[in-house]
């Protein structure tokens, strides 16, 4: 009975060892300009980083010169479930100071100058 309940305790560990960040994903963000992207964020080394990898106009998919471009960077845990990193924005090309905050299949994403004087934010969907 032991050896059973061993071996489960261990699956657990492995199962939760596993499991992905809640950060990690697709997310579908919000309309910019007319054209919202799928962002894929995955681990990048200690970080994770997101790469536009979809472009939309309206509801049709289209080839924005963004696609492929790398518009989350450096993101890392904050210790108050939140993540703190580098945002691009390709309308304008700017990295800002950035913070996520994922809350189910939400994530308000937020990019900030002037030491977090002034910021501008946006909820991100999970699309898987």
């Amino acid at each position: 009975m032991k050896t059973v309940a061993l071996a489960a305790a261990f699956a657990l560990a492995a199962t939760a060892a596993l499991a992905a960040d809640p950060i990690e994903g697709t997310w579908q963000t919000q309309a910019d300009e007319g054209a919202f992207a799928f962002v894929a964020i995955k681990p990048c080394g200690p970080a994770f980083c997101g790469t536009i990898v979809k472009t939309f106009k309206g509801r049709d998919e289209y080839k924005s010169p963004n696609l492929g471009k790398q518009i989350v960077t450096g993101m890392t845990p904050d210790g108050n479930g939140g993540y703190k990193g580098k945002v691009l924005r390709p309308a304008d090309n700017k990295v800002y100071n950035g913070k996520a905050a994922v809350s189910g299949t939400t994530m308000k994403l937020s990019g900030c100058v002037a030491g977090g004087l002034i910021c501008k934010s946006q909820t991100w969907a999970r699309v898987n």
